[in-house]
């Protein structure tokens, strides 16, 4: 089907040059990484020197100055090539915009073309072992002794915790603040700084090449200078950013989703039972019917979106419909592709059944699709 988004030449000459160098150099190491449980640090360093890192920087900044769509490229080809490993995304997309938007020009100099040439691998450390979606109740602290902060807490579920240079801390440098997100800042810790620790690397069900950690602060000291903007602000810098951030875990997803559907349809039409292929059993037909309606209704939705966030409207509402509407929808198209294969569904030598591990947890990151529902009816006015 036609897409709304008009990619240009450029675009398209990016993306092919994308594909082939995951093709080369992702594809064929990937099951390894699986069981390594991370990426090595040097493929970031790698794709930094052909420009696949925060590809939308300025130029001064070591960027070449290209807008969004290439993002949404390198997200589209990612997931065709399974590869789900590589966290990008969160680097280019989700962390370096902090930095970007609201850091000052020393911290923008000092660390944006390290992003963007991959030796600075970024995280953020939202989420505690406590405190999931409510970051206003975090107790990590950042207190204020001399020309430094002091941070103390425990992050948990941190995407890129093994591999990270560069942590967007969330901390409270007011815990008395009413109302306590007031007192919520975001504070720069690079990974060699005393008091900074990784922990354990997390078993998870699946996205088992994506390294995510524990983290911990203890009496950790990084200099005033790291604070991003101002004191207290931190809560209304993750709202700013999460529009954005939700929209690339709705592409992420829907592309998926459009993965999932073609395996179903490839097997469904190889498969013979009873003497023919089970795509012409009227049930898998219509199951195949319905699967391709649903994509097909997520591309438009999405597609729609990305045009509007290019243009820099204000789409939160949408973008939230989006990700829990599109998230779920993976999960279902999953779901009935592993049942169209039978057995062979369940087994990891079928890419759907890798999918059906890496899927799941897609509705749940980046504010559970519960948190989306309660953002959508509070703009309702419920």
């Amino acid at each position: 089907m036609d897409r709304l988004i008009q990619f240009k030449e450029e675009h398209q000459v990016f993306r092919e040059t994308f594909r082939k160098w995951l093709e080369k150099e992702v594809v064929p190491h990937h099951e390894k990484w699986e069981k390594e449980g991370k990426v090595p640090h040097s493929l970031w360093e790698q794709a930094g020197a052909q420009g696949f890192l925060c590809p939308w920087l300025p130029e001064e900044y070591g960027g070449s100055g290209g807008d969004f769509l290439y993002s949404v490229i390198e997200i589209e080809e990612i997931a065709k090539a399974r590869a789900t490993g590589l966290s990008f995304s969160l680097h280019n997309d989700v962390v370096a915009p902090y930095i970007f938007h609201f850091g000052t020009p020393e911290q923008k100099k000092k660390y944006l073309p390290k992003c963007a040439s991959g030796e600075c691998v970024l995280a953020v450390a939202m989420t505690e072992p406590n405190t999931g979606s409510d970051l206003a109740s975090i107790r990590t602290t950042a207190v204020k002794d001399g020309d430094h902060y002091v941070i103390n807490g425990q992050k948990t579920f941190i995407s890129n915790g093994q591999n990270c240079d560069l942590v967007v801390t969330v901390a409270k440098t007011n815990p008395k603040a009413n109302p306590p997100h007031a007192g919520v800042s975001l504070i720069l810790v690079e990974t060699g700084t005393p008091g900074f620790k990784r922990g354990r690397k997390l078993e998870k069900v699946g996205l088992h090449a994506q390294d995510t950690s524990e983290l911990s602060y203890e009496d950790c000291r990084v200099p005033v200078t790291n604070l991003l903007g101002q004191e207290g602000a931190g809560f209304y810098q993750l709202m700013k950013e999460l529009q954005q951030e939700r929209l690339v875990v709705s592409l992420g997803a829907q592309s998926g989703a459009e993965v999932a559907l073609g395996e179903a349809m490839k097997y469904a039409k190889q498969r013979e039972a009873f003497g023919k292929p089970i795509s012409k059993f009227q049930h898998n037909a219509f199951k195949l019917a319905e699967m391709a309606t649903k994509v097909a209704i997520g591309r438009t939705f999405v597609d729609r979106l990305l045009v509007d966030h290019v243009a820099g409207k204000n789409v939160v509402t949408e973008v939230s419909m989006a990700k829990y509407w599109i998230t779920d929808m993976l999960c279902e198209v999953v779901d009935d592709a592993v049942q169209l294969h039978g057995g062979y569904g369940y087994m990891l030598e079928y890419p759907i059944g890798k999918m059906y591990q890496d899927s799941r947890v897609q509705r749940i990151f980046a504010g559970t699709n519960e948190i989306m529902k309660l953002i959508i009816s509070r703009q309702m006015g419920l």
